[in-house]
């Protein structure tokens, strides 16, 4: 049987592919063996094992973006980690590693390549991060991409994995049952408010300062703060206006929704245009530009906006949320063009990628 290992963790962004492909590779063969490679630092250290898979964590080896003192420590930290991945590649007797960027990667990659294990890279943003680029560059030419149009060497645009409850979601056949889920009312639009895993502030202040202005307008929101977050938000008017924390069934939510403001992760993208859904997209403000590119393809389509994180006001929110959650047509438009512009079944496809590298080293 052969034996798979996937690295990747930290976020959401990591984590979500990895376990929708190793839930694709057990679909297709219950006896291969999978391990997981994570760090301590990530949220790896509890949804992979919730998942099913078994996790083995390396020392993590952060790389400085600028100069510093730190930059010093990174060689010794480095060689730790590739020999803690080797050891772990050794004791499953990989066949392939799978890496998903995130801390974990880089020795990963550098120990599978040592022990030339066969390597397929799976890079889930449109602008690719630093551990990705260096193994695309120099350890493989199997490098899979999530959008079209990666700057990567060998580059093969497959999609990312998502959730297997979230590609297959009919959002009309489930939407009362959505809408009961959350207490939401069927005669009003629903709006869904998210940050994604860790919530958005500048999201969380301004809908919440436009609360009763959304109530006033038959509007009701569902608005997922993020687990870290707190928020109170006064019940004013007849539209409800729900706040949690985290939501488990996002399946439901996106079925309860008419339009969702997000961020603009490579997940979130995927799932929110995979199934449809209009969207506000609002990309993080810092890093790469990533965010900003991952929700280009749909919005050139005409499946959703884009708006700077600054200026999510709750001023913005008053003057253009409740006219577009009142635009049916305009609504309808948006979801149809944002349905198919991005694939879905990118888990089934990169499990059968993966072995039939694992087919051709042996």
């Amino acid at each position: 049987m052969p034996s798979i290992v996937l690295a990747g963790g930290g976020t959401a962004g990591h984590t979500s592919p990895l376990i929708a492909t190793a839930d694709a590779l057990r679909r297709i063969d219950p006896t291969i063996e999978i391990l997981a490679l994570g760090t301590e630092r990530g949220i790896e250290t509890r949804v992979v094992p919730e998942a099913g898979y078994r996790l083995e964590l390396i020392p993590p080896v952060p790389l400085p973006r600028k100069p510093t003192p730190a930059l010093l420590a990174v060689p010794g930290k480095m060689l730790a980690s590739v020999a803690a991945a080797r050891k772990a590649l050794d004791e499953a007797k990989a066949d392939v590693l799978v890496g998903f960027g995130g801390y974990v990667s880089t020795p990963a990659y550098v120990a599978a390549w040592r022990r030339k294990t066969p390597i397929v890279v799976h890079e889930g943003n449109a602008v690719p991060g630093i551990a990705n680029k260096f193994a695309a560059k120099y350890c493989t030419q199997h490098v899979i991409t999530s959008f079209p149009g990666s700057e990567l060497p060998h580059a093969q645009y497959v999609g990312l994995p998502i959730r297997r409850a979230i590609s297959t979601l009919d959002r009309a056949a489930v939407r009362a049952e959505a809408q009961a889920f959350f207490g939401l009312n069927p005669d009003l639009p629903t709006l869904l408010v998210t940050g994604g895993s860790q919530g958005a502030q500048q999201l969380n202040n301004a809908f919440a300062g436009a609360a009763a202005d959304l109530q006033t307008a038959g509007v009701q929101v569902l608005h997922v703060i993020g687990p870290k977050n707190s928020l109170e938000v006064a019940q004013t008017g007849p539209a409800p206006y729900r706040v949690l924390s985290y939501v488990d069934r996002m399946d439901l939510a996106y079925a309860a929704a008419d339009l969702v403001v997000c961020r603009s992760g490579a997940n979130t993208v995927t799932e929110v245009s995979g199934v449809g859904l209009p969207a506000i997209y609002v990309p993080l403000p810092h890093g790469n530009g990533e965010q900003r590119q991952n929700a280009k393809p749909v919005v050139d389509a005409g499946g959703g906006l884009l708006v700077d994180n600054a200026e999510v006001t709750s001023d913005w929110v008053r003057a253009t949320v409740p006219q577009l959650l009142h635009d049916s047509a305009r609504l309808t438009a948006m979801s149809t063009a944002a349905t198919g512009v991005i694939r879905t079944d990118a888990d089934d496809r990169l499990a059968q990628i993966i072995l039939d590298v694992v087919r051709s080293a042996s």
